[in-house]
C-alpha cells in the first residue's frame, strides 16, 4: 500500500489537525520521498515511518509538536539537517538499520536542542571506534545512544518516559490531598465505638422498657391483691355478723321457752 493510501486508512474519517500520533509502517515510499504528510497535520507528536524504504526527509512537513519520529529499516544516509528544521522539539529519534556511515552526517542533529535519546543501532557508524565516546561529545544534549546513557544504564520504556514528569506531579498532588497517615484507622476506631455507643443506648432504652412494663405489672398485680384482700374481709365479717345475729336468737328463744315454765 502507498503513503498516501495508509494516512487516509489511519485518518478514520478524522480531520488531520485531530490527530496526534500516525503509524504507517510498513508502507511503500515512491521515489523514497514522503507523500501524503502535509502541514495540517501540526499536532502530531508521534510519527514513525519504519521500514518504508524512505532515502529522503526533504519533503517532510513543519511538525512543532512532534516529539517523536521513528525512521527505523530504510535507507537515509543524510539530509538530517531538516529534522531541526522542521521538527524542532523532538526528543526522541530512531535511526537504527539505515546507511548512515559518519560523524558528520549526525552533526546536522546538534540543533536539535530537546533531543535526548537517539539510536542508531545497525548503521554502520557504530563500526567506528569510539563511536558512542564520540557521539556523546558530538551530541552533548542527548542522555542515550542505542538505549544506554553513558554509565550503560538502560533507557526506561518510552511510556514511562513519556509520562515520567506527569506521573511525579501527580503522586506530588494524590499525596498532598490524601489523608494523614493514620487518619482512616481514627476513623474506623471512632465509628466502632459510635456504633457501640448507639448499641448501648439501644440496649438501655430497652432495659427501661422493660423495667416499666414490669413495674407497672406489678402495681397493677398489687391492687388486685389488694382489692381480693378487701372483698375476702368484708365477707368475713358478714359472716361474723350472721353468727352473731343468729346467737342472739337463739338467746331470745331460749329465754322466751324459760318464761313459759
Amino acid at each position: 500500500m502507498e503513503m498516501k493510501k495508509r494516512i487516509n486508512l489511519e485518518l478514520r474519517n478524522r480531520a488531520p489537525e485531530e490527530v496526534t500520533e500516525l503509524v504507517l509502517d510498513n508502507c511503500l515510499c515512491v521515489n523514497g520521498e514522503i507523500e501524503g504528510l502535509n502541514d495540517t497535520f501540526k499536532e502530531l507528536e508521534f510519527l514513525s515511518m519504519a521500514n518504508v524504504e524512505l532515502s529522503s526527509l526533504a519533503r517532510l512537513p513543519s511538525l512543532n509538536k512532534l516529539r517523536k519520529l521513528e525512521l527505523s529499516d530504510n535507507i537515509i544516509s543524510g539530509g538530517l539537517e531538516v529534522l531541526a528544521e522542521k521538527c524542532p522539539n523532538l526528543t526522541y529519534l530512531n535511526l537504527s538499520g539505515n546507511k548512515i556511515k559518519d560523524l558528520s552526517t549526525v552533526e546536522a542533529l546538534q540543533n536539535l536542542k530537546n533531543l535526548k535519546s537517539l539510536d542508531l543501532f545497525n548503521c554502520e557508524i557504530t563500526n567506528l571506534e569510539d563511536y558512542r565516546e564520540s557521539i556523546f561529545e558530538l551530541l552533548q544534549q542527548i542522555t542515550y545512544l542505542d538505549g544506554f546513557d553513558q554509565e550503560d544504564n538502560e533507557a526506561p520504556d518510552s511510556e514511562e518516559e513519556d509520562d515520567e514528569d506527569g506521573d511525579d506531579d501527580e503522586d506530588e498532588e494524590e499525596e498532598e490531598a490524601g489523608p494523614p497517615e493514620g487518619y482512616e484507622e481514627e476513623e474506623e476506631e471512632e465509628d466502632e465505638e459510635e456504633d457501640e455507643d448507639e448499641a448501648g443506648s439501644e440496649l438501655g432504652e430497652g432495659e427501661e422498657e422493660v423495667g416499666l412494663s414490669y413495674l407497672m405489672k406489678e402495681e397493677i398485680q398489687d391492687e388486685e391483691d389488694d382489692d381480693d384482700y378487701v372483698e375476702e374481709g368484708e365477707e368475713e365479717e358478714e359472716e361474723e355478723e350472721g353468727l352473731r345475729g343468729e346467737k342472739r336468737k337463739r338467746d331470745a328463744e331460749d329465754d322466751g321457752e324459760e318464761e313459759d315454765d
